[in-house]
């Protein structure tokens, strides 16, 4: 993770590498008695000619309180089989855990293993790739969760995957 990077963040807009980690740090310091785990996970989505919006989420979970997270979305180089798109982010969410690593002021948040999310689950197209998806990130030395429980990947990521503001339909109740 290049210190020129840049991050988005729904609270903090635009920010550098710099400014994660010590918005990381702060988030930790504000309650120093609670558990936290350090979860990374991607979603993509295909766009024109082959090209994919492909994002990856840091998510730092204060167990039992919230958390806080941060987003990058690049424009892939063509991927056109489902397969291949979800290799993709595994490799995105496998990429940013190694660069974590090496973050000094990290450290003392892995205690416990990085998690990687990834957007697979048992129902649907992606449920020929859970083992092999999630043998390929054990074998990097990090913790994999499928859906339901890959919410870095399901849901925070993916609600970044859409350039712009994602429309939401809110049903008018009279």
């Amino acid at each position: 993770m290049g210190s020129t990077e840049q991050f988005n963040s729904p609270t903090y807009g635009t920010v550098d590498q710099s400014q994660v980690v010590a918005r990381m740090r702060d988030f930790v310091q504000q309650k120093t008695d609670r558990d936290y785990r350090l979860i990374v996970g991607s979603d993509s989505l295909p766009g024109r000619g082959g090209q994919v919006y492909l994002v990856t989420a840091i998510v730092l979970h204060r167990v039992g309180n919230g958390g806080i997270y941060y987003w990058q979305r690049k424009l892939s180089s063509k991927i056109h089989t489902l397969r291949d798109r979800m290799y993709a982010e595994a490799m995105a969410s496998i990429a940013m855990a190694q660069q974590l690593e090496y973050i000094p002021e990290l450290q003392p948040l892995l205690k416990h293993h990085i998690e990687i999310h990834v957007d697979v689950g048992e129902v649907g197209p992606t449920r020929a790739m859970i083992q092999e998806l999630v043998g390929m990130i054990v074998a990097h030395g990090y913790m994999a969760r499928t859906k339901p429980e890959s919410f870095a990947a399901s849901k925070v990521a993916d609600r970044h995957t859409i350039p712009g503001p994602k429309l939401i339909f809110v049903p008018t109740i009279y």
